[in-house]
């Protein structure tokens, strides 16, 4: 779900992973149409360091 907001909406994929100021700078980038492709690869990119993190967080057991 969040990969399907990441795409259509950049932005705000970034305040449901905690990154608001990204999310602001994301959103400025996204007003223009040819930032929106910039700013959804950005978005998927985080949106991907952000899982990698959970996963090892999960791993070393901590929350």
């Amino acid at each position: 779900m969040r990969l399907i907001l990441a795409i259509l909406i950049p932005w705000l994929q970034f305040f449901t992973i905690g990154r608001p100021f990204a999310g602001l700078i994301c959103l400025f980038l996204q007003i223009t149409l040819i930032g929106w492709i910039p700013a959804a690869i950005w978005s998927v990119y985080a949106l991907s360091q952000y899982t990698t993190d959970q996963k090892i967080k999960e791993a070393i057991g901590q929350r």
